[in-house]
């Protein structure tokens, strides 16, 4: 929660203190107890490979107590699809954790008097709703939003470490790729997370990680589909609303299906996940928690959806 002042002078200075004081208590570290109670997660751009001249995005998701990388890749561009790939890879491999920790980003939060003129102007299909914060809704992990860069320092430290022994050894081999650099930097989290003892906990971070999950001090959570869903992809997704038209059909951008089993005038789910590979999407349809249908598309006909 925030403190605004009104437009009275002696409230407004007073406004900024309580604010600034706020800030002040907030922003220090804080102190978990348990792997999982915490994830800081973050997005770092910065010219990873000099050679490719091109800035790639680092996105990352760290373990508060134990510092542990429980997710690092790159990206040629952020989107909250791949937010949504970095939460998937975590919560299945490691299960839920209680908490996110961001930043105040569009992808992961709206705030109305910065987002909303942009979104008339701007926006894309779906962008008016936080499609990352919607799938973690549907797991129960809790968004906390940090309200300066000083409050993620320690997702930042790790960014710096890797930042200097990636750009590093991508100079050095010549990199020009950014499959190659991943290739980097995946070595390169492999040592952060098993070989460097850390200065902090005086251990690896996996090993801190481990010793935690050995003595029962975790508040990860086993990933199970919530029900009445079926399958990743209906909790990985987008999600849009559509209603059905006296024809029985559902129009979305610019594309139109049939729907049956439902009645008209009834609005439907779209459950959309991207396979970046093949350039496909799957639209699985939804209504009043039960499966009516799926469809795959070209991702080039789904040009209004930012993916």
């Amino acid at each position: 929660m925030r403190f605004f002042a009104n437009h009275h002078p002696t409230c407004k200075k007073n406004g900024f203190y309580q604010e600034k004081r706020f800030r002040k208590a907030h922003d220090r570290e804080v102190l978990t107890n348990y792997v999982g109670e915490l994830v800081q997660h973050d997005t770092s751009i910065h010219l990873w490979a000099p050679e490719a001249q091109t800035k790639w995005y680092l996105i990352t998701s760290i373990d508060d107590h134990s510092r542990d990388l429980l997710y690092a890749d790159l990206w040629e561009r952020e989107s909250s699809w791949a937010h949504i790939v970095a939460a998937k890879t975590l919560v299945t491999r490691f299960g839920c954790p209680l908490k996110y920790y961001v930043d105040n980003h569009s992808i992961f939060r709206f705030v109305e008097r910065r987002d909303s003129v942009w979104q008339k102007a701007h926006a894309k299909e779906g962008d008016a709703i936080i499609q990352w914060k919607e799938v973690l809704r549907d797991l129960d992990i809790e968004v906390i939003y940090a309200l300066s860069p000083a409050a993620k320092g320690k997702v930042e430290r790790p960014y710096r470490w890797i930042q200097d022994h990636l750009v590093r050894t991508c100079v050095r081999d010549g990199i020009t790729k950014i499959d190659q650099a991943r290739e980097v930097l995946y070595s390169e989290i492999h040592q952060y997370r098993y070989k460097r003892v850390h200065s902090t906990i005086g251990e690896t971070p996996s090993l801190h990680f481990e010793k935690a999950l050995q003595e029962k001090r975790s508040l990860f959570r086993p990933f199970v589909i919530p029900k009445p869903y079926l399958t990743l992809d209906d909790i990985f997704c987008y999600r849009f609303k559509r209603t059905v038209d006296s024809y029985r059909r559902i129009s979305f951008n610019n594309l139109s299906f049939s729907i049956h089993g439902v009645p008209i005038r009834e609005e439907v789910e779209l459950r959309i996940s991207f396979n970046l590979k093949t350039h496909t999407a799957l639209i699985r349809f939804w209504y009043r928690g039960r499966l009516v249908g799926q469809q795959d598309v070209k991702t080039e006909d789904l040009k209004k959806v930012h993916f």
